[in-house]
């Protein structure tokens, strides 16, 4: 399969086939219609050159107008009250200038300076000269002095309204800026009057206190959580280890003498404040003192194990050293109630510190919304009443400067030349005339559009595959006759004409290719949808093409109304197939030879209507199966479709049909229409053959360019 369809893309040469055909059906329409150019160009220079012959002088008077500086003198934001955008300027001056406002003023104006002055239609063109400000004014009219009174009478009519413009919008202004100025003195009053109302219900000193009630609200905050991680951490450790975080150090070891050493036992009790009823000199707490003596009976315990290796448990030494751990374990059980009596109470403190603070952090909270909501209501009616009266500072500046400004501004676009005497115009008659025959080319050109619309004849191999979905099978060239009756003479041996013989070759390989069943169709009829086609031509030419070829063909004149084929081998005709049909004659004897050895005719006969009744008899499908038997081809010959339903009535006979359509002649409808008679009649179409095609299309292969190869 081709890949351009496989991937859904247009095949390029099909493309630019069809392009070359289009250019060329469009060259081909220029050559035989080329004679409307010389109906509309003519048509349309003679229009113009009436137009301007007949119309009556006109008069033009020039003037010039520039746009002047304009003085500002406010220095305010607002800027100038009238101005315009330099980008639309000049256009919209050169509008105004040329309307029908200034028009009418500059005519009513005319009429009451000079009242014996005839009036007269005046056209008044406004153009901008390149690059500069300046506006020129053409007046155009068939009174040369009403003219030039009418185009000065434009600019000052222009400058008049241009005046009444600025004081109109200078005025209005004013009067607007007043009724703004008023409306905002009661807003200012009422302002103020809410000030005052809301500093006589707060207090104007405890507003400013909001930033720093903010920050005592800060410091709450982080007592809170003080107080809280104090409390959890304490909640979460034991009594050892909450005293050695309150104390902020780990408990010294005390020293004890050696085994020998007498003082030892007295210097552990004097320690832990037994011995000798002495007191606690390390301890300066509770909790210090449990630790210590904690401390000091693990020591104890250690020398009393140290010395037990030596000792026995009852020697005094180790009497007296239980005794002493026994004394310390008891006075350790006090301290350690005692301690955490006071850790229990310390953490009462921390809990009853937590809830004392949250209830600040609450209540200082919602006092300082309050507060700053008030303050936030307070700053806006501060800046609300800044704001207005701003607002009405500037409004009072500009109405001062208005006034001013009014005074000492100039106009923005003056006279810079006043209108000159109204001269005769002297007509672009070249130029009108060149523009009018480019119109009637275009006009042409339209109609040579608007008739290839409207034809749907085919002009080439492309277009006629744009319409049909049959094969074609060949082209046949156009060629032209010399002699007198127009006729064109059949082909020989050694034909001259290479194109033409090239294509009934051509046309021949083709049939003799077709594959119907294992083998090529011998019994063809050759027809066309309407007269004039060339039918009868290419059917003759076909069966002198296929006898010099060597075939054995039997050419049927069919047309039994208008059939010509045996004049064009100058035979003499007797009888024919008509007669064979009505009488019942021997069609063998009928048969012609021709002068091509392989070539045979069965001529029509005298001309007889009703013996194409006799088409439906088994006598003609009788003579069509013995003729197939006895030679290569029979080739048939019948009227148009269109004329006549021979052509349809012997169709389904045959083995397949020749559809001939004449390029540039036949219609795409008609032939369509006659096509699709002859598949409802359940004949075969092999294909179409087109005829007479120009040897210039692009799609025709011109077998003349090549002459050398048909050399003798």
């Amino acid at each position: 399969m081709n890949d351009n369809f496989s991937t859904g893309k247009p095949d390029r040469a099909a493309v630019m086939n069809k392009f070359h055909s289009r250019l060329q059906r469009y060259r081909n329409l220029l050559f035989r219609r080329w004679w409307i150019f010389l109906l509309t160009v003519p048509v349309a220079v003679g229009v113009e050159q009436w137009r301007l012959s007949s119309a009556a002088p006109e008069f033009t008077s020039v003037g010039q107008m520039i746009v002047n500086i304009k003085l500002n003198t406010q220095s305010g934001s607002i800027g100038s009250l009238y101005s315009e955008e330099l980008g639309n300027f000049l256009g919209t001056q050169a509008a105004l200038m040329q309307g029908q406002t200034v028009l009418s003023r500059a005519r009513d104006r005319v009429a009451t300076e000079n009242p014996g002055l005839t009036p007269c239609s005046v056209k008044v063109d406004v153009s901008v000269l390149p690059k500069t400000t300046i506006f020129i004014l053409r007046a155009t009219g068939q009174e040369p002095q009403y003219t030039q009174k009418f185009l000065q009478a434009c600019m000052v009519e222009y400058n008049n309204m241009k005046k009444e413009m600025a004081s109109h919008a200078s005025d209005t202004t004013v009067s607007g800026l007043s009724d703004q100025i008023q409306k905002l003195d009661p807003e200012l009053n009422r302002i103020d009057d809410q000030l005052v109302a809301f500093l006589n219900t707060n207090d104007a000193a405890l507003l400013q206190q909001s930033t720093g009630m903010n920050n005592f609200l800060v410091l709450l905050y982080q007592r809170l959580a003080e107080a809280e991680s104090q409390h959890a951490l304490l909640s979460s450790m034991t009594l050892d280890q909450s005293l050695l975080l309150e104390q902020g150090q780990q408990p010294s070891l005390l020293r004890t003498g050696g085994v020998g050493d007498s003082a030892a036992g007295g210097s552990i009790l004097v320690n832990t404040g037994v011995g000798e009823q002495s007191g606690l000199n390390a301890a300066n707490s509770i909790g210090m003192q449990y630790l210590t003596i904690k401390q000091q009976i693990l020591l104890l315990k250690a020398d009393k194990e140290r010395f037990a290796e030596f000792l026995q448990p009852l020697h005094p030494r180790m009497v007296s050293m239980g005794e002493n751990v026994d004394r310390l374990g008891r006075l350790l059980v006090i301290y350690r109630d005692q301690s955490i009596e006071q850790l229990e109470a310390r953490k009462n403190a921390l809990a009853l510190q937590i809830t004392n603070l949250q209830n600040q952090c609450q209540q200082i909270g919602r006092d300082n919304v309050v507060l700053a909501r008030k303050g936030a209501e307070y700053d806006r009616l501060q800046k609300k009443s800044q704001r207005v009266q701003t607002l009405r500072e500037q409004l009072l500046t500009s109405l001062q400067m208005l006034d001013v400004n009014k005074e000492v501004s100039p106009e923005t676009v003056t006279i810079y030349q006043v209108a000159t005497n109204a001269l005769p115009q002297q007509p672009f008659l070249i130029r009108n005339l060149l523009l009018a025959g480019l119109l009637g080319l275009g006009l042409g050109l339209g109609l040579l559009l608007l008739i290839d619309r409207l034809d749907d004849r085919m002009h080439s191999f492309t277009e006629l595959q744009e319409f049909f979905d049959e094969e074609v099978l060949g082209q046949i060239p156009r060629e032209i006759s010399g002699s007198i009756s127009g006729d064109l003479p059949l082909l020989a041996p050694g034909d001259l004409r290479t194109a033409f013989v090239e294509s009934f070759r051509n046309l021949r390989s083709s049939l003799l290719y077709l594959n119907q069943n294992g083998q090529h169709p011998r019994k063809l009829l050759v027809t066309s949808s309407v007269p004039n086609d060339g039918k009868s031509l290419t059917a003759a030419n076909l069966a002198v093409s296929l006898a010099i070829g060597g075939s054995r063909v039997l050419l049927v004149d069919a047309d039994l109304r208008k059939g010509t084929l045996h004049k064009r081998f100058n035979l003499a005709v007797s009888k024919g197939l008509g007669q064979m049909l009505v009488e019942k004659l021997d069609w063998h004897s009928l048969v012609l030879a021709t002068n091509l050895p392989n070539l045979s005719l069965l001529p029509r006969g005298p001309s007889d209507k009703a013996s194409t009744e006799f088409f439906f008899a088994a006598d003609m499908e009788n003579f069509m199966n013995d003729a197939g038997k006895e030679y290569d081809f029979v080739i048939v010959d019948t009227p148009p479709v269109m004329a006549a339903d021979d052509a349809a009535t012997l169709a389904p006979r045959v083995d397949g049909v020749l559809f001939v359509v004449r390029a540039e002649a036949t219609s795409a409808r008609v032939a369509r229409a006659s096509l699709d008679l002859l598949v409802q009649r359940n004949a075969k179409v092999l294909g179409l053959v087109l005829n007479s095609v120009r040897a210039g299309t692009g799609d025709y292969h011109y077998y003349d360019h090549y002459k050398d190869y048909h050399k003798a």
